[in-house]
């Protein structure tokens, strides 16, 4: 193996490659002729796993990236003088270029914040205010990410808590699931026990970070909240007139549990990377490792030796004081990590 895909492995898992299961599906997608927008038999079959998999009849529209899947989900939900309320760090918040704002029609994100990556149902609580004052944005929806952006884990009361929270006071539930498998997988629960059961109402349900080319799905767990979102979805360009090769990708990665050999692969990894991190004199983990993203303090002659020698150390993710990111994916191989972990050994103990 050469050492640039080593060297160059933990910037972020969208740099990954497909997984074979997902090519081989648009190999076969691409014979012969479809119906168009949706109408084709791998989009309909995909309506028809989906529920399986989260046992229960769901909606599901088939996006080319998380900030369309985001975006959508929450115009569909929030009015234009609604607010969004989320993690301060959260992508919504942080990293889509104002999409959520703009496809909303001007909805106001109101950030939360914390030391974890996680709101509370208590601190969801102290923001939500204005219902009924036509000087103020108006309370809509709330919107939490699973696996959140430092890598950590909502657990299941703490969803619980707060789509309770959110419902008593007329919120809906919004999950960003750009890396849902894998925290499905680290907390070894059902789809269906993470989401609805739980009291999340819509779900961006994300591939392209764990093996697919480019495919997301917004995913209504209650037909009566789907409202406008085709007519959005459409007019946002997200209706692919060829939406087979999409929704191809996402039944192939639901197929034979393909999506959670994935997830967990990338975690058991990450859980190499954290663990050997941990062990190296002078590095401090700054998160716990609960899924496949590690975030390290380390001292900045170390972060140039590893960017000398070719490992592009990713800084600022969060913000730019954000600690240095190490990412893994369906892919990242035993052998990377411990040429990563060498090579920040030696730069330690220079």
């Amino acid at each position: 193996m050469s050492s640039a895909p080593i060297k160059n492995s933990f910037a972020s898992d969208n740099i990954s490659s497909a997984c074979p299961e997902v090519m081989d599906a648009i190999i076969e997608a691409n014979s012969g002729i479809a119906k168009s927008y949706g109408e084709d038999d791998y989009s309909k079959r995909l309506q028809q796993k989906l529920s399986e998999v989260f046992e229960t009849e769901v909606i599901a529209y088939p996006v080319v990236s998380g900030t369309a899947a985001n975006a959508l989900a929450l115009a569909t939900l929030t009015p234009s003088y609604g607010k969004v309320f989320c993690h301060e760090m959260s992508h919504i918040n942080t990293d889509e270029c104002g999409a959520p704002e703009f496809f909303t029609g001007g909805a106001k994100l109101v950030p939360i914040s914390s030391k974890n990556g996680k709101i509370t149902a208590d601190a969801l609580a102290d923001k939500i205010r204005g219902a009924g004052n036509v000087h103020s944005a108006q309370p809509a929806t709330v919107s939490i990410t699973q696996s959140c952006e430092v890598g950590a884990l909502y657990q299941l009361d703490e969803i619980t808590a707060i789509a309770e929270t959110a419902h008593e006071n007329g919120l809906s539930v919004h999950m960003d699931g750009a890396r849902f498998a894998n925290g499905l997988v680290a907390l070894d629960v059902s789809p269906a026990e993470m989401t609805w059961k739980s009291g999340v109402d819509v779900l961006s349900f994300g591939g392209t970070k764990n093996g697919c080319i480019a495919a997301e799905a917004v995913v209504f767990f209650k037909p009566e909240l789907v409202q406008s979102f085709p007519f959005l979805h459409k007019r946002s360009g997200q209706l692919l007139s060829k939406m087979r090769f999409i929704s191809a990708q996402l039944d192939a990665y639901l197929t034979n549990d393909v999506w959670l050999r994935n997830a967990r692969h990338a975690n058991k990894m990450a859980a190499r990377l954290s663990q050997g991190l941990a062990e190296i004199k002078g590095i401090e983990l700054a998160f716990p490792t609960e899924s496949n993203e590690i975030f390290a303090h380390i001292p900045r002659d170390v972060i140039e030796s590893l960017n000398a020698a070719g490992f592009s150390v990713t800084e600022g993710e969060l913000d730019e004081t954000a600690p240095p990111r190490f990412v893994t994916a369906w892919n990242t191989e035993a052998a990377e990590v411990d040429a990563l972990l060498d090579a920040v050994t030696k730069a330690a103990t220079k």
